[in-house]
């Protein structure tokens, strides 16, 4: 029993140190945590160094990691949002999975295999990896998106086929039954059952059980009764036959407008964040790298084509459903692989003897690996491809014919509201933007906005940069800034500019480049919640505002001082002369502060 438990200690002990040495490694060099995940379940996999011989096993635990992902989404997405996005789910999702299984099943029929045969490695390819497109979208912060709630609903319309294309696998069986005729029937009642057995339990029962549990005051209660509901739910569902995963998303839906969805969140967040990786170390290990050697060329052909017939079809839908011609190269890059539940469909296709075991070890191979290639072909798209296609689709600046004492570069959030204040005092800017759909925007708005790349010194020429008075960069990418201040400092030197900064490093390159005014985008608002903060205490507004006066002057000091000793080749807090003025200045504002406060006693 002892020895059993050490064994047991030494693979998680194993399992933990191949993802903290493999992950920090693969994005340090720019290869993201995913293929991180699964290189190192590769090297430790049974085709490795053999530690795991069931990688099966961990997959099938490490799912929980995609149910939890799952309860997270759903607990972002209200239930009136869902019905917002009912066209994309059933509309969107069916085109492109129709499509994507009539010419996957097509090719394989033209390789010489039936067309029951065809359908099943079809069916099995075309249900995407909700694991690796949902880590795709978490890292880029795209999951709310208007391009993420189309990726999401296609993936909850795929959620959705799994128990009719099981059943229809029973129907392809040649030792069907009359039984297993009529079971379809009963699979879909039990389908049906669970979903309104979850819905009214998430209706009636789920926020008084929290409220409950809230008054005992006790974290872990609450932590257990959160994994309670994601595991319950996506038991039920699994027990119906539908997608664990499926379960634990309407769980979070029905949990979405609750007062603990916040808690609830923070609960299942480490737990989703370390079986998501356990579950792409288990991929890594399934890698059969027996069966791909002995049918290397069947297996890579089958791979390449798959993706690029089932690439093709995404694109394809993706344009005649009017996306950009960028936004469909990019789903179709990240939706190209095959699915977690291939795994599934396959062995329930060999059981029933749809397919032959050779031929389900063939097709595992090819999905695996499709999964495998997909972090690589997003990595090369982003690095060489998007950059091209963003250029070519770029389209010509405006011509910009007028003059005026005022230029605005960006008119996001931030710049909104500083053309409102300029505009409604009788100072009218000239605005210019890159974002062509804002652009639009804001014209039926009343705001004429030029279209054009502030960055090259034609444009800032052309909007008279060079004879203007002021300088107002309002975008949100900081090494643009910094480099239109540069630009417009060597044409204007008595040009004014104000720039928005995002932190005080980008404030103290900002201010190097000749910005005479540096806004940094949360201080104004720090220092405004932090005279409310004092207000709140029973400070009189007068010693509050004097206060909030002397902190800003002082700050503006510091900055100038710290921006004469920065080195952005030593770390700040490993640079003695930055951390000494800090200090320095920081005493100086306390004693000041003090004083005002003494005199206001």
């Amino acid at each position: 029993m002892a020895v059993e438990g050490a064994n047991q200690l030494v693979n998680v002990v194993t399992l933990l140190a191949a993802a903290v040495v493999a992950v920090p490694l693969f994005k340090r060099f720019g290869l993201g945590s995913v293929l991180g995940y699964l290189a190192a379940g590769l090297v430790i996999g049974p085709f490795g160094f053999g530690v795991f011989t069931d990688p099966e096993g961990i997959i099938h635990v490490a799912e929980l990691g995609v149910v939890m992902f799952l309860f997270i989404i759903g607990l972002e997405m209200k239930p009136s949002h869902i019905w917002g996005l009912r066209n994309h789910i059933f509309c969107l999702g069916a085109f492109q999975i129709g499509l994507c299984t009539l010419a996957l099943t097509s090719v394989a029929m033209l390789y010489g295999l039936s067309w029951q045969v065809a359908f099943v490695g079809a069916a099995g390819f075309v249900l995407t990896s909700t694991a690796i497109v949902m880590q795709e979208l978490s890292e880029r912060g795209d999951i709310a998106s208007p391009r993420g709630q189309r990726i999401v609903s296609i993936l909850l319309f795929e959620d959705l086929l799994i128990v009719p294309l099981l059943a229809f696998v029973t129907f392809l069986s040649p030792m069907e039954t009359a039984e297993d005729a009529t079971s379809l029937w009963q699979k879909i009642s039990i389908a049906a059952v669970s979903v309104a057995t979850l819905v009214a339990a998430g209706l009636w029962l789920l926020n008084p059980l929290f409220k409950i549990l809230a008054k005992t005051k006790t974290r872990e209660v609450m932590t257990a009764a959160a994994l309670l509901v994601v595991l319950g739910s996506a038991l039920l569902m699994e027990e119906g036959g539908l997608s664990m995963a499926m379960g634990a998303f309407l769980a979070g839906v029905l949990l979405s407008e609750s007062s603990f969805r916040h808690q609830l969140e923070a609960d299942i967040e480490p737990f989703r964040g370390l079986l998501l990786g356990l579950f792409f170390l288990g991929v890594g290990m399934s890698l059969n790298l027996t069966v791909v050697i002995d049918n290397w060329a069947l297996i890579i052909l089958g791979v390449l084509t798959f993706m690029l017939v089932k690439g093709i079809c995404i694109y394809i839908v993706a344009r005649i459903t009017r996306t950009s011609h960028v936004n469909a190269i990019d789903r179709m890059f990240m939706m190209a692989q095959g699915g977690e539940f291939a795994f599934v469909l396959f062995s329930a296709a060999a059981t029933q003897g749809v397919i032959s075991a050779e031929m389900q070890a063939n097709m595992t191979a090819i999905v695996v690996l499709s999964m495998v290639l997909t972090p690589v072909f997003i990595i090369l798209q982003k690095k060489y491809l998007l950059p091209r296609l963003m250029h070519k689709t770029e389209q010509a600046a405006d011509t910009i014919e007028e003059q005026r004492s005022t230029v605005l570069i960006g008119i996001g959030r931030f710049g909104q509201i500083i053309n409102q204040m300029l505009v409604m005092t009788g100072n009218r800017p000239i605005v210019i933007d890159k974002d062509a759909s804002l652009i639009a925007g804001m014209k039926k708005l009343g705001v004429k906005t030029y279209y054009g790349d502030a960055t090259r010194p034609e444009l800032l020429h052309a909007a008279g940069v060079d004879c203007a008075d002021l300088l107002i960069i309002a975008i949100n990418d900081k090494q643009q800034a910094s480099h239109i201040v540069h630009l417009a400092r060597k044409m204007n030197p008595n040009i004014t500019i104000i720039a928005r900064a995002y932190d005080r490093i980008h404030a103290i390159d900002l201010f190097r480049e000749g910005a005479d005014i540096q806004v940094r985008e949360t201080f104004d608002s720090a220092l405004r919640t932090g005279k409310k903060a004092l207000l709140s205490l029973g400070m009189e507004a007068d010693v509050v505002n004097e206060i909030a006066e002397t902190y800003f002057d002082k700050d503006r000091h510091k900055l100038k001082l710290m921006a004469e000793v920065y080195d952005p080749k030593i770390a700040n807090f490993e640079n003695k002369e930055l951390m000494k003025i800090a200090l320095d200045v920081d005493q100086e504002l306390m004693a000041e502060i003090q004083q005002i406060m003494n005199k206001a006693r």
